[in-house]
């Protein structure tokens, strides 16, 4: 468990721990489901039981990854723990792995505390582990990522995180043969620019998306399940209140897997929202190493589990964050492109991205977008000037 001092720390950057559910009956959305605490009201998670039970069974079978200290050191470095520098790349693992969890066992998966774990879900925390062997370690992150600044005992943004999963991602698939993939999914960055580092509302172009899961199943099929990462910056020093509408209308999404953000150096995975506030996972629990391998049915995982929702006011989080979408088919793809569509057409001019057809190049030859949607097509707006910064 963590220990006072991180704990202290954590809170002074996050602020004062706020834990469980409030006495409010507006609806919790989590990860694309919604729980509807009104009287009599059930949740749409069918006959669950009650709402706050189905809510926590839903909550504590999401997976969680924190600090961890006594690995075996991260390359030729002399650091055997991530604590104080490692919680970007914790948070990042638990977007990742909650993918692997949905494509493997489905959204409606929830673990069971009576029966011996599925081998399929310890064999997806067993890609997790903490040394070099395991496919997703932050050993092997922090090698993917080093041309985006990753590295021990380094604090880092979400862009260059995302960057770093879809350099590890390609590489661990370049590795493997197409049909025995660790990570069967393809990684699609969704950034304002070619670079991704000029600025502006990002733009997914659906071509650019079927490109990657073209080159993703070396060209066998058009289309791969396929998990899409918006690395976004919303404001100066916090959010600008004008997104946080678009913010929790995303969690509304089925594809949904949440917000890697929290407050500068302190980063959290935020799965849900309710009002004003968001429900995160927290890394920040400093925890001994704990070997997973998918053989051993007998192996203690409950230090990937919390049961504890914690939340955080949307409004003071850092502006720095990103995006999770997982989409398992074209036809899930398609109806995540309807909804990203119609939430940038009710964003009064301050849509979080936008989504595209194609790239075109105009008489001069200059790359365009042929916008399905854009912050300048309302009439009767001016078009604003956001408060978009460099990633």
């Amino acid at each position: 468990m963590a220990s006072g001092a991180i704990r202290r720390f954590q809170e002074r950057v996050l602020g004062p721990s706020r834990t469980g559910i409030s006495s409010s009956t507006s609806e919790i959305w989590l990860l694309g489901v919604c729980y509807k605490i009104s009287d009599g009201e059930s949740s749409e998670e069918g006959d669950s039981g009650h709402v706050l039970t189905a809510f926590g069974q839903d909550f504590s079978s999401l997976i969680l990854m924190t600090y961890r200290r006594g690995f075996e050191p991260i390359g030729d470095t002399a650091y055997t723990s991530d604590v104080n520098w490692g919680c970007m790349l914790r948070s990042s693992q638990m977007l990742f792995a909650q993918a692997l969890l949905f494509q493997r066992l489905g959204r409606s998966w929830r673990k069971k505390e009576s029966e011996p774990p599925e081998e399929e879900y310890l064999g997806i925390l067993e890609l997790f582990g903490d040394s070099e062997a395991s496919a997703f370690s932050i050993h092997n992150l922090i090698l993917a990522g080093e041309s985006y600044g990753l590295a021990a005992g380094s604090w880092v943004g979400p862009y260059a995180v995302c960057r770093s999963w879809e350099s590890l991602v390609r590489k661990k698939r370049e590795e493997t043969d197409v049909k025995n993939k660790s990570f069967s999914m393809a990684v699609h960055i969704v950034s304002g620019s070619e670079d991704g580092e000029r600025g502006g509302a990002p733009i997914l172009c659906i071509e650019d998306v079927t490109k990657s899961c073209v080159e993703f199943s070396e060209g066998e099929t058009e289309w791969t399940p396929i998990l899409l990462l918006v690395p976004l910056v919303l404001g100066l020093d916090k959010v600008n209140p004008r997104y946080l509408p678009s913010l929790i209308a995303t969690f509304t999404f089925p594809q949904s897997l949440g917000i890697l953000g929290g407050k500068p150096g302190a980063s959290t995975y935020i799965v849900g929202v309710q009002e004003d506030k968001g429900f995160y996972l927290d890394p920040h629990d400093v925890q001994q190493v704990v070997t997973v391998n998918k053989e051993d049915r007998d192996v203690d995982t409950l230090s990937y589990h919390c049961n504890t929702p914690r939340y955080v006011p949307l409004e003071s989080l850092d502006p720095s964050l990103a995006l999770g979408f997982y989409c398992p088919d074209k036809a899930d793809f398609d109806d995540f492109c309807i909804r990203a569509t119609k939430l940038a057409g009710e964003s009064n001019g301050a849509p979080l991205f936008t989504v595209t057809q194609s790239h075109r190049r105009n008489d001069s030859g200059i790359a365009e977008s042929s916008s399905i949607v854009t912050s300048t097509e309302f009439s009767g707006e001016e078009e604003h000037e956001d408060d978009w910064q460099l990633l």
